[in-house]
C-alpha cells in the first residue's frame, strides 16, 4: 500500500514538473512502469485530467513571458514618451518663468517712468496756471501803465496849450488804430 502511495505521489510530482517545464502532459511513462488498479486509475485519471484541463486554458510559461515582455516594451515606450513630454513641459515652464521675471522688471521700470512723467505733467500744469495768472496780472499792470502814460501825455498837451477832448481822443485813438491796421504798408 505504501509503495502504491509512493508511486501515485511520484506520478503527481512528475506530471506537475512536466506541466511547469512545458512538456505536453500526454506522455505517460509511468503507466509502463506501474499499473494501478481500477480505483487508483480513476483517482490518477481525475488528477491527471485536472492538470490537463487547466493547461490548455492558461497560456504556457513561454507565451505568458512573451506577452509580458510585449506589455513591458509598450509601457517602456509610453514611459519614454511621457518623460519627454514632462521634460518639454519643464523647459517650457522655465522659459515662461524667465519671461515673467524679465517682464516684471520691465513693468516696474515702466511704472516708475509713468509716475515720473505724471509728476512732470502735474508740475508743468501748475507752472502753466501760474504763467497764465502772471500774464493776466501783467495785462492789468500794462493797462494801468498805458493809462498813466496817456494821462501824462494829456497833461503835456494841456500844458503846451492844446485842446483835448476826452471823447474825441478816444474816437481818434480807435480810428487811428483801425486806420493803421487797415493801411497796407
Amino acid at each position: 500500500m505504501q509503495s502504491k502511495k509512493r508511486t501515485v505521489l511520484s506520478l503527481i510530482s512528475v506530471m506537475s514538473l512536466c506541466l511547469l517545464s512545458g512538456c505536453p502532459p500526454d506522455q505517460t511513462p509511468t503507466e509502463a512502469l506501474v499499473r494501478p488498479g481500477p480505483i487508483e486509475r480513476q483517482q490518477s485519471n481525475s488528477v491527471a485530467k485536472r492538470f490537463q484541463e487547466s493547461a490548455p486554458q492558461s497560456p504556457t510559461a513561454v507565451e505568458s513571458a512573451i506577452e509580458l515582455s510585449e506589455k513591458y516594451a509598450k509601457l517602456t515606450e509610453e514611459a519614454a514618451v511621457l518623460r519627454q513630454q514632462n521634460q518639454d513641459l519643464i523647459d517650457k515652464n522655465r522659459q515662461i518663468s524667465d519671461n515673467v521675471v524679465a517682464l516684471e522688471a520691465q513693468l516696474q521700470q515702466t511704472q516708475k517712468e509713468l509716475t515720473e512723467a505724471n509728476d512732470v505733467l502735474i508740475d508743468m500744469r501748475i507752472e502753466l496756471n501760474n504763467w497764465k495768472s502772471d500774464i493776466l496780472g501783467f495785462r492789468d499792470e500794462m493797462r494801468g501803465a498805458e493809462t498813466a502814460q496817456l494821462e501824462a501825455l494829456l497833461k503835456i498837451l494841456q500844458v503846451l496849450g492844446g485842446e483835448v477832448r476826452a471823447e474825441s481822443s478816444e474816437s481818434e485813438d480807435t480810428d487811428s488804430t483801425v486806420g493803421s491796421a487797415s493801411r497796407p504798408g
